[in-house]
């Protein structure tokens, strides 16, 4: 059994063939290969959607979960996950995630571990980001994202519709396309060294394929535009 075998007997999944096995592959990369750093940490969740990540973090011993997400209305998905004990120690905060890094480095916040799931790609300021979470101290941060396979820093631009729960929220009432990047895993790199972070790429290469059914957005061949990667991003030691 994977732990996010009960994403299937929740509402919100029940039309969502096969999310069950994605999640649990990449929980193996994302909490699992960092459970020791996790253990007892203070966890922000940026991009938080409907907690999923959160609740995984609270599971592996987290001891406090900060998880923002714009939308409101996936927020309130969350009162269906199974474990109460674990949903009481996640907080949320509702708004967009550049505000709010504000917010908490203006209030002298700090995190162990910041989670950056499933966001990078869709925002505009990369580097921004990075650079306010930088800002909170954390000894970790973990990215799981879209890259853009080319060999040079670049971001790619985009548009996506704002009505679609998985992309970009309105930045402002009326929205209806927002303009995104994906950049390339040298970009992240480049973005990483200025901050003086240093970056290690997880090898996903080592999950066996015939392990690998829902996660071949992991990977794709080099000509297929987009490939998906996890990394972990360290302050590196004065």
């Amino acid at each position: 059994m994977g732990f996010f075998d009960f994403l299937d007997d929740l509402p919100q999944y029940r039309d969502r063939s096969g999310t069950a096995k994605r999640m649990n592959n990449r929980h193996r990369f994302l909490i699992e290969d960092f459970a020791a750093e996790i253990d007892g940490a203070r966890v922000l969740d940026l991009g938080a959607h409907d907690g999923r990540w959160a609740y995984a973090f609270a599971a592996a011993g987290a001891a406090e979960i900060v998880a923002v997400e714009a939308r409101a209305t996936l927020i309130a998905e969350f009162a269906v996950f199974p474990d109460a004990a674990l949903r009481e120690r996640v907080s949320w905060r509702v708004g967009d995630v550049f505000d709010q890094l504000q917010t908490a480095v203006a209030a002298g916040e700090n995190y162990d571990v910041i989670a950056i799931f499933g966001l990078l790609y869709h925002v505009m300021d990369h580097h921004r980001l990075l650079a306010l979470v930088r800002q909170l101290s954390p000894r970790l941060v973990l990215i799981d994202s879209e890259f853009v396979q080319r060999p040079k820093p670049v971001v790619v631009l985009t548009r996506e519709k704002t009505d679609n729960p998985l992309n970009a929220a309105e930045q402002y009432p009326g929205q209806q396309r927002a303009l995104v990047g994906t950049p390339s895993r040298s970009a992240l790199e480049w973005m990483a060294e200025g901050l003086d972070f240093h970056l290690v790429w997880s090898d996903w290469d080592r999950l066996p394929e015939v392990e690998r059914r829902g996660v071949a957005d992991y990977f794709r061949d080099a000509g297929q535009g987009r490939l998906r990667a996890t990394c972990a991003l360290r302050p590196r030691a004065e």
